[in-house]
């Protein structure tokens, strides 16, 4: 910096620009102070309203400085030094603050509506559709407001401003070399949405996946994570929900049948065993006292098959509740009738005896019958 910079440094325009420039900041942050007390008194009874602002009281400390340097920057005289430099990468920050205080009001939104339906109740159906509704359409509107600010962004340069038009409008050969290009990121955030509308699958879903038998623990913008009965965890891209078929046992409700299947002899009485499978489901408190019924399935060449219907409020006590029903059967015949397991049976047939030689030990002579 040369001396006639130096000394434009130190004329009066200057020296006034930088104060007001300190006074701005200073105003902003005593007007930011008042007002976050005066809001979270006036949102206190609004949920949704106070999550907003719980979430953006740091963004907008931020932005409010920002703000009125830029009123200060824009009435600063041109002959201030390296104020085109100062006017551009102050709005850059601007945008950047505005980003971010509309991404956390989207998740404070998110979080209070989340916050009016707990979980941790007995019938959690509804609860668990608007927890996934709203998570999706958060995650969903924090991406919007994040590709539009880095589009605000980039078109405030020159050299750039056509790639940034392309990018929040979507049109033009950018776009479509970067939606080509982005597809996979894409195609799951509108499999997301899918999600989101249709609800196919919620948080805390009892879903059969591949074979895997779990609950839906969390649904991101990309994938869901279902974690596996024995803490395993199975991440699955959003899409692969839309192309493929999977089963839910907690779509309209939690309640479900069980199966128990035994193998017993065919002289094993049936009326016994039964009145046993009723005890057992009686004294189990996992049964919903809606169904238990023993029936034979099937009839095989040395055994007949039974099977045992019980039914439970959700599908980890109804495991539990097959497993009881089960042993309790087992041990019945154990102590009951333990000859009736199934049994291999086998059957040979006498030997005949020998013929005796003649007395004078010829060896005979065949006769006509």
């Amino acid at each position: 910096m040369n001396l006639a910079e130096l000394l434009s440094w130190a004329d009066d325009s200057s020296l006034h620009v930088l104060l007001a420039a300190g006074v701005s900041v200073a105003l902003a942050l005593v007007v930011h102070s008042i007002g976050a007390v005066i809001v979270l008194r006036l949102t206190r009874s609004m949920p949704v309203m106070a999550k907003v602002v719980e979430q953006c009281r740091s963004p907008v400390q931020v932005l409010l400085p920002l703000i009125a340097l830029q009123a200060v920057w824009h009435g600063a005289p041109d002959t201030f030094p390296l104020i085109s430099g100062v006017r551009h990468a102050n709005g850059l920050l601007l945008l950047a603050a505005l980003t971010w205080a509309g991404m956390r009001a989207a998740r404070g939104a998110a979080l209070g509506v989340v916050g009016l339906h707990p979980v941790d109740v007995e019938d959690n159906l509804n609860a668990r559709r608007i927890h996934t509704q709203t998570r999706m359409l958060a995650r969903t509107a924090m991406f919007i407001v994040l590709l539009t600010g880095l589009a605000l962004m980039l078109m405030t340069f020159p050299g750039a401003r056509q790639f940034g038009a392309s990018l929040l409008a979507s049109a033009g050969v950018a776009g479509l070399v970067i939606g080509i290009a982005a597809r996979p990121v894409f195609s799951n955030l509108i499999a997301g949405l899918q999600l989101a509308l249709a609800q196919p699958i919620r948080l805390d879903d009892v879903l059969i996946v591949q074979g895997e038998w779990g609950r839906v623990e969390e649904i991101t913008g990309t994938y869901v994570v279902l974690k596996i009965w024995d803490e395993r965890r199975l991440i699955v891209p959003l899409q692969w929900f839309i192309e493929n078929p999977f089963q839910n046992w907690t779509r309209t409700g939690a309640q479900i049948i069980g199966t128990v299947f035994l193998w017993v002899d065919y002289r094993m009485p049936i009326e016994p065993l039964r009145d046993a499978a009723r005890r057992a489901c009686e004294e189990a408190p996992e049964w919903d006292k809606r169904l238990c019924l023993l029936q034979v399935v099937e009839s095989g060449e040395r055994s007949m098959q039974l099977r045992v219907l019980v039914t439970s409020a959700n599908s980890s006590l109804n495991w539990d509740l097959r497993c009881k029903v089960r042993e309790a059967l087992v041990d019945f015949m154990q102590r009951e009738y333990p000859q009736h397991l199934p049994l291999v049976r086998t059957e040979s047939a006498e030997p005949r005896p020998p013929a005796e030689p003649p007395a004078d030990g010829s060896a005979g002579e065949l006769r006509r019958p």
